[in-house]
C-alpha cells in the first residue's frame, strides 16, 4: 500500500503522473513529496510509486 495525504491506497505500480491524473490534480498547482523528498514536475512521469511509499500533495491556494 501506498499512504497518500494519511491515506492508505493501491496506487503501487503507477506513475506519480497517472495517479495524480487519475485524482484531477492540476499538477501546475501542487507540489508533491515522496518519502521525504519533493519531486519536480519533470520526473512524475519517472517516478513509480512502490508499496511503503509516503507521498504528501500540497495544493496551492491565492487569497488575500
Amino acid at each position: 500500500m501506498v499512504r497518500i495525504n494519511g491515506t492508505s491506497c493501491s496506487a503501487e505500480g503507477m506513475c506519480l503522473s497517472a495517479y495524480l491524473q487519475s485524482e484531477g490534480y492540476v499538477v501546475c498547482r501542487i507540489a508533491v513529496e515522496v518519502n521525504g523528498a519533493i519531486i519536480p514536475q519533470e520526473d512524475y512521469d519517472a517516478r513509480i510509486l512502490q508499496s511503503g511509499d509516503v507521498v504528501e500533495i500540497v495544493s496551492f491556494v491565492g487569497g488575500g
